[in-house]
């Protein structure tokens, strides 16, 4: 990933598996100089990232970073997962929050 690319991801890191729109993501990644100077910078390579598979996209056009699939790993609601730990229940291979480490990107 270039600077661009790595400016974007960490902002969308922060939002978790939360969609941002375009725009947000244009107005607050690259700082309020860059915003004034081009509004829709982020745009170019926010298509290229999604192309990639770094990122993904709902109809409405907002971004998150593309959750990372393993093969025996189970989604649970951070809610059920809470409850179970909670209750003393070990569940092996549960996936909370879906985003892998920085290093998995680095190679899309």
């Amino acid at each position: 990933m270039d600077i661009d690319e790595r400016e974007i991801f960490l902002f969308l890191k922060s939002y978790g598996g939360d969609f941002v729109a375009a725009r947000e993501i244009c107005r607050r990644a690259g700082g309020r100089r860059r915003y004034q100077v081009d509004h829709e910078w982020a745009i170019p390579i926010l298509l290229r990232m999604n192309e990639r598979g770094i990122l993904e996209m709902n109809p409405e056009g907002q971004y998150r970073v593309k959750p990372q699939k393993k093969k025996n790993d189970r989604f649970v609601s951070p809610d059920i997962a809470k409850i179970l730990k909670d209750s003393g229940v070990e569940v092996e291979g549960v996936d909370t929050s879906g985003i892998g480490p920085d290093e998995f990107y680095e190679q899309l």
